[in-house]
């Protein structure tokens, strides 16, 4: 009979192998705990809306919280607290997003139901609401300092036009925005 071959035995693993394995998790671990800590930082800093109304041209906007806006941005702010918007939005009315017309220091003026913003026409006001109730002309002269006049293109557009909204200060800015679709 012939003899089994013998085959060679294997060489055992090298002593480094299980620490590299080891390292390799640690890495991994390091490496997930950074992408999370960072996607936690942007949401801190960024919300995602979805517009339901037609006072805005888009429908969806990323949001930069705590930036404050410049001419033309689109701002997202808390609307102030009043029996009409109550009674049109609910208790909790959810945040408002206008385009800015008005910085601090700039000149609202009336004439007639048109409102300009340092003599060039940004909007037109509407006596009534939507449901029959009257409105009331926002405020004339100049825009305090930390505030904006912000309105938007759409005739029926509720916002700085009226007194129900006014002028939009610091503490109720959440953020600016930018129109993702």
């Amino acid at each position: 009979m012939a003899a089994a071959a013998s085959k060679p035995a294997a060489a055992p693993a090298p002593a480094w192998r299980p620490r590299m394995r080891l390292w390799q998790l640690f890495g991994l671990f390091v490496a997930g705990s950074i992408v999370l800590s960072a996607i936690a930082e942007w949401r801190s800093d960024h919300l995602l809306l979805i517009n339901t109304t037609d006072s805005l041209p888009n429908w969806a906007f990323l949001i930069q919280r705590h930036k404050l806006p410049a001419r033309g941005d689109y701002l997202f702010f808390d609307p102030p607290q009043s029996a009409l918007l109550r009674r049109h939005f609910g208790a909790k009315p959810r945040m408002f997003g206008k385009i800015v017309y008005g910085m601090p220091g700039d000149t609202i003026s009336h004439a007639g139901s048109e409102v300009a913003v340092n003599g060039r026409t940004v909007a037109r006001m509407k006596p009534l609401t939507r449901f029959g109730e009257p409105l009331t002309p926002g405020a004339t002269g100049v825009v305090p300092p930390g505030c904006y006049f912000a309105a938007t293109p759409h005739k029926d557009g509720f916002d700085s036009r009226y007194a129900e909204i006014g002028f939009v200060c610091a503490r109720q800015v959440i953020g600016t925005g930018e129109p993702i679709l």
